[in-house]
């Protein structure tokens, strides 16, 4: 017993993997929970590495690394690398956050409660239905989270047949009802209760003019730049808005309470600290 303390202790190092990673707001969140938490021996860093180097940097790592959060190219790279996955992970096939035990590595996707977490804080729960602007990793997990929330059904606005299918799938797959419809049709989805925007803000900056009179609740995953034409569209017209800040608060704020294995980590101070990191570029 006393070993597996003594273990426990040494593991104090974390960091976020990831190309490109240098704009990465995750190192300032984690310390900020670490400062507010008294973890005073916790270290978290960040390291630029590509999909093909990342099974060496895991065999590079030593006992004192406690976790890993993961970004692009990284979250599916990884499952063939871990020791186990957990079922929010495979759902998505995308793991964005391994946890180092004594069993070894445990990959976790903290994106899909995180996402559902930032709705909840606003008042948002279940609604009857939702739009999901793009495809691709996040649209997934937005998918994922929806499905939790009890959202029965849900229009994604995709460009290409291939997306489509893919949607269509992966709420095969998550148990909730996806229809795809083509991009060319995203300013009708605009009018739902909660539409999440997981596109750069490029595609989305052309929906900016179509926003409805009385908006619903938007998500939209950026956070920068912020706000977005189509977010500031949309607070102007009076609908409620989250940014993608929300999303990565919550998304950590679960990561560090899984890699310290204590909490709860303090979610006023690491927004504080991520809203004060964007301000100052």
């Amino acid at each position: 017993m006393s070993d597996r303390r003594h273990t426990a202790h040494r593991r104090h190092r974390a960091a976020v993997l990831g190309s490109p990673i240098a704009h990465s707001l995750s190192p300032v969140l984690h310390r900020a929970a670490y400062e507010a938490m008294g973890l005073a021996d916790f270290r978290y860093e960040r390291h630029r590495v590509e999909e093909d180097a990342l099974a060496g940097f895991l065999e590079g790592l030593g006992p004192e690394w406690a976790g890993l959060s993961l970004t692009m190219p990284l979250k599916r790279a990884v499952i063939p690398l871990l020791d186990e996955v957990s079922a929010t992970a495979a759902s998505v096939e995308a793991v964005n956050t391994v946890v180092f035990t004594e069993d070894g590595r445990r990959g976790d996707n903290t994106d899909i409660p995180g996402l559902v977490a930032a709705l909840a804080e606003r008042g948002v729960g279940a609604v009857e239905e939702a739009s999901v602007l793009g495809a691709g990793a996040t649209a997934s997990s937005a998918v994922a989270a929806l499905g939790r929330m009890g959202v029965p059904r849900v229009t994604a606005y995709v460009r290409g047949p291939e997306r489509a299918r893919e949607m269509r799938g992966w709420g095969e797959r998550l148990g909730v009802e996806v229809r795809a419809e083509e991009w060319a049709r995203a300013a009708s989805g605009l009018t739902a209760p909660l539409v999440v925007s997981t596109t750069p803000a490029g595609p989305t900056a052309e929906l900016a003019g179509s926003v409805p009179r009385t908006p619903g609740v938007l998500f939209d995953v950026l956070y920068e730049p912020w706000p977005t034409p189509l977010a500031a569209a949309w607070s102007a017209a009076g609908g409620p808005v989250l940014g993608g800040l929300d999303l990565l608060v919550h998304q950590a704020v679960l990561q560090v309470e899984q890699m310290t294995g204590k909490g709860p980590a303090p979610v006023e101070a690491m927004r504080k600290a991520g809203e004060e990191a964007l301000r100052a570029g």
